[in-house]
This record gives C-alpha cells, structure tokens and sequence, in this order.
C-alpha cells in the first residue's frame, strides 16, 4: 500500500467546483428560481454523490495504486469516473442553474452540436480509443498535471456522453426511453475493441506499468492488464446494461401510469408548486390574505 499523503490539486478542484454549486444555489437562486427552493434535495444528494466519487477516484490511495502500480485500479478509476460520477453530476443539476450556465450563445450552440446521440457517441469513444494508447497511458502517468487535465477532459467528455439520456431541459432534450436504450447500448459495444486488444494481447502494452513495483507478487505486467481489460468489458458493460434495465423499467411505468417524465418534471413540479403557494398567499387583486 502507498503511503499516506492527501493530493492537492485534487481538493482544490473538487472544493472549487463543490464550492461554487452551493454558491450558485444560493447566491443566483434566490433570483433565478425565486420563490422555490433552488434544488431538490435529490438534486443536492446527487451531485454531492458526484463530487464524493471523483474525490475518492482521484485521492489517496486510488490515486497512488493508479499512478504508480496498477493498471487495472486506473481503469477502475476512469470508470468510475466516466459511468458514476457524470450522471451524477447531471442529476444534481437543476434546471433553471443549467439554462443560466448555457445562456451564452455560443456555449449552447456547441453543447446542442456535441450532444446530439451520433457526435456524442464518436465524440467518447474516440476519446476512450486515444486514452488507451501507449503514448497517451505513458505520458499522462509521469505527468501529474497532464493526469489532472485527462481526468477533467474524461469528466467532461462523459458529460456529453449522459447528456442524451439525462438531460432536465426540453429545449435540449434527451432522447425517447427506446432511443435512450439504443444508445446506452452503442456505447457498451464499442468500447470491448480496446478491452479486446487489453484481454488478448500477450505482451505488456504500456513500458511504464511494466517498470512499476508490484504490490502483489501474482499480478504482472500482463495479469494486471488483462484485469483492466476485463474490467472494461464487463464491470462497464454491467453498469451500462443497469441503467437500460432501469430505463426500461420506468418507461413501462410511465406508459401505465400515464405519468410525466420524471427528468423535466423536477423543475416543473417546483416551478408549479412555487406559484400555487403564490396564489394562496395572495388575493384575485394581488393583495395578501390577511
């Protein structure tokens, strides 16, 4: 086991972006969202949940068994990062802090280009494709701050990749439940080339995990690649494959119960709520009700 140290530059990112989510919501909430509460404590929870993931991906020790013994905690770690922490992130996000966010033309004509099903789908697994090089691997190993800045170009890019199937604002919506299901479905497929190439291949990929220590003598070079490669495969097949099951399952709740969608139906809910207590409080002219 490494020895104990805590990483910098990973409290400061995670308290920066922590930080500045509480102090949207309650600086700009009052006055973009007035008369509701800012979040939902869902909506608290699950981006709170998000942050606690990256922290604990990217902290001692994960940090340390990924960058200095283990290719198989790495991939771990970009897991989590790719398939736990961004939906999360998304969840955690209200409506009305997103619109603001996007309110730059600019900003919302790219998010409406990068989040369209096909480009987000070659957009993330051109990314997964190049992350796993050789060159890539070996480079961002020995350079901390290269680390960091994959780490944050992994986060954002699966932020584009959840977008079709999470997205709270109907003007950039998320797909249909079939549509959503297709998707997720791409996207547990095209990653078993490169976890194929990790299982199969009979000689260590990446020079500087062939040099590292080993913490145990049973996992080499090629065991510990053959682990992530499995890991790829299976473990975020899995997690794919239970966000389908989930979808699927809600559809059909919906198709009976004749329900809303529950992702639009969060702000709506508040937004609804906040002017029936309006009304109450206040008179046909518009005077309180003593």
């Amino acid at each position: 086991m490494p020895r104990f140290q805590l990483h910098a530059d990973v409290w400061l990112l995670v308290l920066t972006v922590y930080g500045g989510y509480l102090y949207a919501l309650s600086a700009w909430g009052p006055r973009l969202a007035p008369g509701r509460r800012p979040a939902t404590r869902s909506q608290l929870a699950c981006f709170t949940a998000g942050m606690a993931v990256i922290w604990l991906a990217a902290d001692w020790p994960v940090h340390d068994l990924a960058e200095d013994y283990l290719y198989s905690i790495h991939m771990l770690q970009h897991l989590a990062f790719q398939l736990i922490a961004a939906p999360l992130l998304i969840l955690g996000m209200p409506g009305w802090l997103l619109r603001h966010l996007l309110r730059p033309r600019p900003v919302r004509a790219a998010v409406r280009v990068l989040t369209r099903p096909l480009a987000a789908l070659l957009i993330v697994n051109a990314f997964v494709a190049v992350s796993h090089t050789p060159w890539f691997v070996d480079t961002t190993v020995t350079s901390g701050w290269i680390h960091v800045l994959a780490h944050v170009t992994l986060v954002s890019i699966s932020l584009i990749m959840w977008w079709p199937v999470l997205s709270p604002l109907p003007e950039l919506p998320h797909l249909t439940y079939p549509q959503r299901m297709l998707y997720l479905f791409a996207h547990s497929i095209v990653p078993t080339v490169p976890a194929s190439f990790l299982t199969f291949l009979s000689r260590p990929l990446y020079t500087t995990y062939e040099s590292f220590p080993r913490i145990v003598d049973w996992l080499d070079p090629l065991a510990d690649q053959q682990l992530a490669g499995l890991l790829m495969k299976i473990l975020g097949g899995l997690l794919l494959w239970a966000v389908i099951a989930m979808l699927f399952f809600r559809w059909q709740h919906e198709d009976q119960s004749g329900g809303p969608d529950i992702l639009y139906w969060r702000d709506l809910e508040s937004e609804l709520r906040s002017r029936e207590l309006a009304s109450t409080t206040t008179g046909p002219s518009g005077a309180a009700h003593p």
